[in-house]
């Protein structure tokens, strides 16, 4: 079983900077996928960034340059540096983690943590 909880959320002013944390645990492939993905209220969940167990990035064109995806391998744990913080970067923001192993996918979602920026 694998499990994924996220931490470093909260209420932030635009401009301002957050580091969220993703503590992943159990089962998991060594060659994988993690990545950060967000929901705003009444938007569909989209991806924010992702890295590979390589540390190959990507990042939606929304935060490039302003967020940073990290992983820690030895610590299962993988971070999102966030800075220069925007109103429209509000959401519950999820970590995720997959991998294939033959025709199989295996994917996991964290329960989600809430990025309020505000003044």
């Amino acid at each position: 079983q694998v499990q994924l909880v996220e931490s470093g959320g909260g209420l932030v002013q635009p401009g301002g900077s957050l580091r969220l944390s993703c503590a992943a645990s159990g089962s998991i492939f060594s060659i994988n996928v993690m990545g950060w993905h967000r929901q705003a209220p009444g938007k569909q969940r989209e991806l924010v960034a992702v890295i590979s167990s390589g540390g190959s990035t990507n990042y939606a064109d929304s935060v490039k340059g302003r967020f940073t995806i990290s992983r820690d391998n030895a610590k299962n744990t993988l971070y999102l540096q966030m800075d220069s913080l925007k109103p429209e970067d509000t959401a519950v923001y999820y970590c995720n983690v997959r991998w294939y192993q033959g025709n199989r996918k295996f994917d996991y979602w964290g329960q989600g943590t809430q990025v309020t920026v505000s003044s």
